[in-house]
């Protein structure tokens, strides 16, 4: 189908001052409509392929699921697959047990870290205002000569 600006209600060609005659818009509506038929007809077409492929897969799952139900019905498993399959049972108990462990550490970890804590140190912090003149801070940390702030004297 051509895309002229006539024919497809997209493209705009036309000016606001012109308007579309009666039989041009029944016109781009009847070829509105027998596009949308063939894109229906399309979609269709395809539904019934999707159908019939889904339909093929089902039947290969049926047959796929007779042959193991007969060859477990059979003769049971092989000496190889209940190997396997106690392998995968022993490994399944050692994940539980792993698992198990890995909980009750946890659990000991967190009371430690209950206990650790002490009261004193949930409660928030309290702030204390700073000092207004700086020279104040200054002086604290003058020490006259021949004696040693507390600090210096548990270095040595």
């Amino acid at each position: 189908m051509k895309a002229s600006g006539k024919n497809n209600p997209m493209v705009a060609t036309q000016s606001n001052s012109k308007k579309m005659s009666r039989d041009d818009l029944d016109q781009l509506i009847v070829e509105n409509f027998v596009t949308l038929q063939k894109v229906l007809t399309n979609l269709a077409g395809k539904f019934d392929n999707l159908s019939e492929q889904i339909s093929k897969l089902l039947s290969l799952f049926e047959i796929s699921a007779k042959s193991f139900a007969e060859k477990y019905s059979e003769g049971g498993a092989s000496k190889e697959d209940k190997e396997f399959l106690d392998k995968l049972n022993k490994l399944l108990d050692q994940n539980k047990l792993i698992a198990k462990g890995l909980t009750m550490m946890e659990e000991r970890v967190r009371e430690r870290i209950k206990t650790d804590i002490s009261p004193a140190s949930q409660q928030p912090p309290q702030f204390r205002p700073a000092p207004m003149f700086p020279q104040n801070r200054i002086n604290q940390d003058i020490v006259q000569p021949g004696m040693m702030k507390s600090k210096q004297l548990s270095e040595i």
